[in-house]
């Protein structure tokens, strides 16, 4: 039985945003991008059409705010005491984001946002900042406790981690097997910042 959302209190704002939001990661998980509408996302939302197409013109706009939005904040990573344990930590939670809905949604956009420069720019910075924020401090506990210099901090060795992260999930498969962020952390990030 579908429910008449003008039947239902009036939600608006960030409380409407977030059931929006909420509503397109079930879909995503359940039907995936392919198979995500406005349609289904509106009535899992019992919210009117027209309220999702006033706001997010095109599905591809909706699924980008939808995955950005939830997504934690990057400076969750929990301070292990080391380099390598807080960049395991930040890149097990980057991999388990990838397996889970977000990382549907993303493989589902980049089909459809590289055909678009502006929207590729968007999803590029999006999904790059993130892994950035994390991985910015990460470095900066591990030179306050004297582990790294601070000139091995750069941009480049900064991405490095997430970008064979992102490299594995979109062409070994959707699967981040734990081993894998073990290796980037111990080949790559460790070495990249002359961990001492």
């Amino acid at each position: 039985m579908v429910t008449d959302h003008r039947k239902l209190p009036r939600r608006r704002g960030e409380e409407l945003s977030a059931a929006i939001f909420r509503a397109t990661l079930d879909e995503l998980a359940d039907v995936g991008y392919a198979g995500l509408t406005m349609e289904r996302v509106a009535e899992r939302a019992k919210a009117s059409k027209a309220s999702l197409y006033r706001r997010w013109p095109t599905r591809i706009e909706l699924v980008m705010d939808a995955v950005y939005h939830l997504l934690p904040a990057p400076l969750s990573v929990p301070d292990t005491g080391t380099l390598r344990g807080d960049a395991l930590a930040g890149l097990r939670r980057t991999a388990e984001l990838l397996t889970g809905p977000a990382g549907e949604a993303l493989r589902g956009l980049l089909g459809e946002a590289l055909g678009d420069e502006s929207r590729a720019a968007r999803f590029r910075e999006n999904s790059q900042r993130a892994g950035r924020r994390m991985m910015e401090e990460v470095t900066r506990r591990a030179v306050e406790r004297g582990e790294i210099d601070p000139a091995a901090v750069t941009p480049l060795r900064l991405d490095a981690g997430q970008a064979l992260l992102r490299q594995h999930f979109l062409f070994a498969g959707p699967s981040i097997p734990d081993e894998l962020v073990v290796r980037i952390v111990d080949e790559v990030i460790v070495p990249l910042f002359g961990s001492r």
